[in-house]
């Protein structure tokens, strides 16, 4: 489990792991990044309550390193990523292992449930459980069983690891679905299970999702420059938008100015039905009927949506032209999370 900054997420996260019922010797180990929300102090007070808690410095901070590290001082043959923004539903590492077993897979992951806490987080977590927030990723939601392009987290053999070379550390964000990409080219499986479930708690506020997004979407731009088609389509939405946006702009510039007019400025107008089409989508998520959610809940929604993908698609439009470079997720560094209930 790599940490950075989960004072308020940490205990619950590793209250789910320890929890886990196996019939053999198990450990967890956490790769401590540089916190500055007393989570490395919280981390040290579990390791000296269980024995089974082990801890290795992160002192880049990045989630590679740190899974390497961690996976490099583990002793079991059988590695099971966690997140220290998340939860495991009981029966989770059993029922992995025997998924592992029963398919031959080098890799089995689960679904991702958001969940949230707080109107925005609520309206977040919709969003991601819904294809129209994150395109339809298969452990987002799906209920069938089988081959899979990436694992949501992972439940991995050792030898496989170790055959395909670890976490790219050269990556920040995406660094699983590159991994699994090297899995399968390597000839192994990566399975998914629906029945395996986490509880993923998303950012907390709107700022730290901007920059949690546009972080991701510039290192998606990176996958694209390293390994073009092998990236599905449904990640070239967000940028589609984000250049449609763009071009309604200057197409209502040019318009106001009189320097598109008659024939030239109806047909130009077109390029304002995929944005008003965008606009229906977003409005018919946050205003359906009948779902439970708050009017505070459906508002959020509506500026969470086009956040997601609008600062999605920027990153990704940067880490194409450019590289991701040294662009890291800024959301997880120097926050002030008071602990959860």
């Amino acid at each position: 489990m790599p940490v950075l900054n989960e004072r308020a997420y940490l205990e619950h996260a590793v209250a789910s792991v320890l929890a886990q019922e196996l019939q053999g010797p198990s450990e967890l180990v956490l790769a401590l990044g540089p916190s500055t929300d007393g989570t490395t102090d919280l981390a040290q007070r579990l390791a000296a309550e269980d024995d089974r808690i082990r801890l290795v410095a992160n002192p880049a901070a990045h989630i590679p390193v740190g899974l390497n590290a961690a996976i490099r001082a583990s002793r079991y043959p059988t590695i099971v990523r966690v997140d220290a923004h998340s939860e495991l539903a009981p029966g989770y590492a059993q029922r992995a292992l025997a998924t592992l077993e029963r398919t031959g897979a080098a890799n089995v992951g689960g679904v991702m449930r958001a969940d949230g806490r707080t109107p925005f987080q609520r309206a977040v977590a919709r969003a991601y459980n819904s294809p129209i927030g994150l395109g339809g990723g298969a452990y987002h939601g799906t209920t069938h069983e089988g081959e899979a392009e990436s694992a949501y987290l992972g439940v991995m053999r050792r030898t496989v690891l170790e055959e395909v070379g670890l976490f790219d550390e050269t990556i920040r964000r995406g660094e699983d679905w590159e991994l699994n990409l090297r899995i399968r080219q390597a000839g192994h499986k990566v399975w998914l299970d629906p029945q395996l479930s986490v509880t993923y708690w998303p950012r907390e506020s709107w700022w730290r999702l901007a920059r949690q997004f546009r972080a991701t979407g510039a290192w998606r731009g990176e996958l694209v420059r390293r390994y073009g088609r092998s990236n599905g389509l449904r990640f070239f939405a967000p940028p589609a938008l984000v250049l449609n946006v763009i071009l309604a702009v200057i197409v209502g510039v040019l318009q106001v100015a009189r320097v598109l007019g008659g024939l030239a400025s109806l047909v130009a107008s077109i390029v304002y039905l995929p944005l008003i089409a965008y606009a229906m989508l977003v409005a018919a998520m946050a205003l359906r009927p009948g779902d439970g959610r708050t009017p505070r809940e459906r508002l959020w929604t509506l500026a969470v949506l086009p956040t997601m993908h609008l600062a999605w698609g920027y990153g990704f439009i940067g880490g194409v032209l450019r590289g991701a470079r040294d662009t890291v997720d800024a959301s997880r560094l120097g926050t002030r999370n008071t602990p959860l209930p």
